[in-house]
């Protein structure tokens, strides 16, 4: 019996394929899922043993495109994750990064006109800017989003928040840390590292390496994430999801090429001109309360993608 129809947008991408993936294994859920595979890729998602996943190719910057769709399934809950990511990619096209805004406000109106009960939306780290404290939470670390990229996932918090006080629909905002795992595109670092250390060349890091960031597992997001939904936690209110093992990208470097046990050395790029902070470090108190078990740990993490990085469909968003 379907008890949750479901919406997911984004969802041929890395981490909203992962959670589609998931919320289809329960049979209670009626999962579909939408994106425009501009940087997804239909091949993420398995086919569901309970018949109760459907793929369609749409855009939700489009409201044409979009709109039918919500009319047809009246769904229940919406898990918005459909946005232009990569730092690299996000610099290069801040118009097309800017359009996304688009999709925001056509899911926010068709969800409080089509009887949504709550939006999940995928925010970023991103929205901290250059953070004035660490570890950055949720509510005492000032919002310094400069690049086209943060400034959007800043407004869709704001989009959500108004819709509440005005419309009253529910949300949780989830601002999504470093995530990483299988199906995860090549140009993202740990991939991209573990490629370069795998065939012995030299692993590139920019500027000094000095830089710190977290890396959460996929697994970890998806338990938190599937868990904040169906224990209806954090109702209206922002969650760090990711990681508070810090470490230099250098230290990461080094770690992978140990790891991998590569005879690979390392080579300095340019700093990039913008988009790479000096710091990222969330408190993930809130995370912890929806995970059943220790999150995982940065060695099995990378011993993991070690055996699937080599076989990834060639877009992963």
């Amino acid at each position: 019996m379907i008890k949750n129809r479901i919406l997911v947008t984004g969802g041929a991408g890395f981490i909203g394929s992962s959670l589609a993936t998931k919320l289809a294994e329960n049979p209670e859920n009626h999962v579909v899922v939408v994106d425009n595979l501009n940087t997804g890729a239909e091949i993420n998602l398995p086919k569901s043993p309970h018949d109760n996943l459907k793929f369609i190719k749409a855009d939700v910057n489009f409201f044409k495109d979009i709109s039918s769709i919500f009319f047809s399934y009246r769904f229940n809950y919406v898990f918005h994750y459909a946005a232009v990511v990569g730092v690299k990619r996000t610099l290069a096209n801040p118009a097309a990064v800017l359009r996304d805004l688009d999709g925001i406000s056509n899911i926010l109106n068709l969800c409080k006109n089509t009887g949504v009960k709550r939006v999940y939306f995928s925010s970023s780290s991103e929205v901290y800017g250059e953070p004035f404290e660490s570890p950055q939470n949720e509510y005492t670390t000032p919002l310094n989003s400069r690049l086209p990229y943060a400034i959007v996932k800043n407004a869709g918090e704001a989009f959500l928040r108004a819709y509440k006080k005005e419309f009253d629909l529910d949300f949780t905002i989830f601002r999504f840390f470093n995530t990483y795992g299988p199906s995860q595109t090549s140009d993202f670092v740990m991939t991209r590292f573990i490629r370069m250390a795998r065939k012995n060349q030299d692993v590139t890091v920019y500027g000094d390496g000095m830089q710190t960031r977290t890396f959460c597992h996929i697994d970890d997001n998806i338990e938190a994430t599937t868990n904040a939904f169906y224990e209806d936690k954090f109702i209206n209110e922002v969650v760090n999801i990711g990681s508070d093992d810090e470490i230099t990208i250098l230290d990461l470097a080094k770690k992978i090429i140990s790891l991998t046990g590569s005879k690979s050395g390392i080579s300095h790029l340019p700093a990039l001109m913008e988009g790479d902070m000096a710091r990222r470090c969330p408190d993930i108190s809130k995370m912890d309360t929806l995970l059943k078990r220790p999150r995982t740990s940065l060695e099995d993490g990378i011993r993991m993608l070690m055996e699937n990085v080599g076989s990834q469909p060639v877009k992963a968003g």
